[in-house]
């Protein structure tokens, strides 16, 4: 069964085929006995099943291609239905392990503890950078902090020549029109993260609260990633918040953001997400790497970039069958190979920085 990707999904830009040198499996679930490097990676269930975030549907569809070539005769069946979704089929028993934009609550992984009879945990295997993105003929570089940032957002700035943008662009022509905000009308994981960002980095200018509907109360709402990035470009003097591969995509200008070491603005570059990523807090114990995003969002770090979405793939410690666990181990370690990872920026996300893909490997080769 291969990858299924719903019309209504996150789309980001699909990249190349994977090149992935093949290895052998150790048992029925996975090809024959044909060695390689990775060897270890393969075997055990042959279809897995897995579905929510649809934020890192297509860094999935690379992961599973990337599985297929190899691990012959295995594949995962992902279902981008909503981090929500995922969750709850997870939850559930209907599926092997679960995406989502947000960690297991406390209730969850109470019911995850009885689901798994093991102790579930949060892997955050995807990294995608939000741009904000604009149309502001005359500007080819822009800079923000998280301050200005809200305070756009919520319509307490309304023209470009604000002496707050004007303070942060010294030397730049910056035009008298207003400012027409562009946000997702729909329920989304990048609107409630982008919120979040601006609730941690604003010094309390924006107060919204985070949710995954738009809360700043000002501009006109277009549906999906795709839309925003459409209406910006078809809109001079306008600005939105989307992932990274729908701005380059539409031509649209990227911000660079001043984060809240309050140096010089950072410009949106894999090198600079993964600058961010390797210094973020895990809040989980152990193998559980539960992420506190504010340390993203707030950090101090020359040249990071500070607006990060993080998406988990969520597993049990311990599964119930060994050839379920033995697979789902194998997926994960490939989806964490240079194979697998390589190409991720054409998709609108990083791939996952050295330092802290060594936290990852130790807990997905824990997985039993």
């Amino acid at each position: 069964m291969r990858y299924q990707r719903r019309a209504a999904a996150i789309g980001l830009v699909a990249a190349g085929a994977l090149l992935f040198s093949a290895c052998g499996s150790d048992n029925a679930g996975g090809g024959g006995e044909q060695g390689g490097a990775n060897a270890a990676a393969c075997g055990g269930k042959q279809n897995l099943r897995a579905s929510g975030s649809s934020a890192q549907a297509n860094a999935m569809t690379r992961f599973v291609t990337a599985f297929e070539q190899a691990c012959e005769g295995q594949t995962v069946a992902y279902t981008p239905s909503g981090s929500g979704a995922g969750r709850n089929e997870f939850l559930g028993g209907q599926t092997d392990f679960a995406g989502s934009d947000s960690a297991l609550k406390d209730d969850e992984a109470q019911r995850a503890q009885q689901r798994c009879a093991s102790p579930a945990w949060n892997l955050p295997m995807v990294f995608g950078p939000v741009a904000i993105a604009y149309n502001l003929a005359g500007v080819p570089d822009l800079a923000l902090d998280g301050t200005a940032i809200a305070r756009i957002f919520n319509g307490q700035i309304t023209t470009w020549n604000d002496p707050a943008i004007a303070a942060l662009n010294p030397g730049k022509q910056l035009p008298a029109a207003p400012i027409i905000v562009n946000f997702r009308s729909d329920e989304s994981g990048t609107t409630e993260n982008f919120q979040k960002y601006l609730v941690a980095a604003s010094n309390g200018a924006y107060g919204k609260e985070a949710e995954q509907t738009f809360q700043g109360g000002v501009g006109a709402g277009a549906r999906g990633s795709q839309g925003v990035a459409d209406a910006t470009r078809n809109t001079p003097n306008s600005i939105t918040y989307v992932e990274s591969s729908f701005a380059t995509r539409a031509g649209l200008g990227v911000a660079q953001v001043v984060n809240s070491g309050g140096g010089q603005p950072v410009p949106l570059t894999a090198e600079n997400v993964g600058n961010a990523i390797n210094d973020v807090a895990v809040t989980g114990q152990g193998n559980d790497l539960e992420l506190d995003l504010n340390s993203i969002y707030t950090t101090r770090t020359p040249n990071a970039y500070p607006i990060v979405l993080a998406t988990y793939e969520i597993v049990c410690s311990n599964y119930q069958d060994d050839p379920t666990g033995q697979a789902v181990r194998g997926f994960l370690t490939t989806a964490l190979s240079p194979e697998a990872q390589q190409g991720l920026p054409e998709a609108g996300y990083v791939p996952v920085p050295d330092r802290f893909k060594q936290r990852l490997t130790t807990a997905v080769n824990a997985i039993q």
